[in-house]
């Protein structure tokens, strides 16, 4: 028989979707030249997640190749072939349901073997086209993203320029490029992987999002760029950290002043699991949004966008994902279920399952 508790006072929503979260590179690598093993990384991640709520993840993976200035360890490609294939390997014994998203930095062919080889052997789940050459898209201001970048590494600034000039240049003709970005497109549809744009900052590159098939449109530079995806039939992403601090850690797009226009439909991680469901909460309390449509934002809306058509609602038929909390000052999740079954829950949990601990 199955357990039966006491819910009063508690919210049930649909279990959270995370599209793109970037949480398992720092938990392999806390510290500059620490690295800790990928499925210990796993298997703790898991937990935290299924703690904020999260019953579905794909964990955004950078393919970077050498080409890129200072390229962090973390996003060599040996640590990215492993990441990816401890994932596949694990996913029936974690907690939540995992999937790898694959981000494809289109300035860095080097990558391509790689990406090929994951995307037709069905270990990709989602692959986003990105173009982070400074001087457009996410970083159109080149001396702060020198500046941001040479903070990060611990280095000076005079020790970057050269390199991200260079970089630059070379991206000056950037044909080639997108014709290998096409090709790995077409791949993903062939497998019927769903393909995301990021930092779309002009209408001709929506214009060519478009014209690859891409369907979501991950962190849009302005409001009009926002209004445009939607115009050409993309789900727009915004970061729920970026919603709770009320600003783009990157200058760009503040997800308030977006969702206030009505041009959002997924709320994403990026870098804090936890702001999700707080994200949610947040849009209700302040009178933006009821709270089934800002839930939707983080369950249904993901889960329509990514194909995942037996997720992201409490309804008949649906997986029961779901999310019990308790709607205090600062909400908190008491319990995650993941196809019906406990995969978190706290000490209030137990108390009202009348569980000895």
């Amino acid at each position: 028989m199955a357990p039966v508790m006491d819910g009063q006072g508690l919210i049930a929503l649909p279990g959270i979707v995370d599209m793109h979260g970037d949480m398992i590179e720092p938990e392999i690598q806390p510290r500059p030249g620490v690295f800790f093993p990928t499925d210990l990384a796993l298997f703790e991640l898991d937990k935290r997640l299924a703690a904020s709520g999260i019953t579905t993840a794909y964990t955004a993976l950078s393919l970077i190749g050498d080409e890129w200035p200072d390229k962090a360890d973390i996003r060599s490609l040996t640590v990215v072939r492993d990441i990816v294939t401890q994932v596949n390997a694990l996913r029936e014994s974690l907690l939540i349901d995992w999937y790898v998203h694959a981000r494809l930095e289109i300035s860095t062919p080097s990558v391509l073997p790689l990406l090929r080889e994951l995307l037709t052997t069905g270990q990709v789940h989602l692959l986003s086209l990105m173009d982070h050459t400074p001087g457009q898209g996410q970083y159109a201001d080149i001396d702060r993203y020198i500046a941001e970048l040479a903070q990060a590494r611990r280095t000076h600034q005079d020790d970057l320029v050269t390199s991200i000039y260079a970089h630059i240049e070379r991206m000056r003709d950037a044909v080639q490029h997108w014709e290998d970005a096409r090709e790995m497109a077409l791949l993903a549809h062939a497998q019927g992987i769903a393909v995301a744009s990021h930092d779309d900052d002009t209408v001709a590159k929506l214009d060519l999002m478009s014209h690859l098939g891409v369907r979501i449109c991950e962190f849009p530079i302005s409001l009009l760029m926002a209004q445009q995806a939607r115009e050409r039939g993309l789900a727009v992403v915004m970061g729920a950290p970026n919603l709770l601090r009320g600003v783009s850690h990157s200058g760009n797009l503040g997800a308030r002043e977006a969702i206030a226009a009505g041009v959002v439909d997924i709320l994403a991680s990026d870098y804090y699991p936890a702001a999700l469901l707080q994200a949610v909460f947040w849009l209700e309390r302040h009178g933006m949004l009821p709270l089934h449509k800002a839930s939707r934002l983080v369950s249904g809306g993901p889960a329509r966008a990514l194909g995942l058509d037996d997720r992201g609602a409490l309804q008949c038929g649906a997986r029961a994902d779901m999310v019990l909390v308790e709607p205090l000052e600062r909400p908190r999740v008491r319990a995650t279920l993941r196809n019906g079954q406990f995969i978190y829950g706290d000490r209030v949990l137990f108390q009202r399952l009348g569980v000895e601990h």
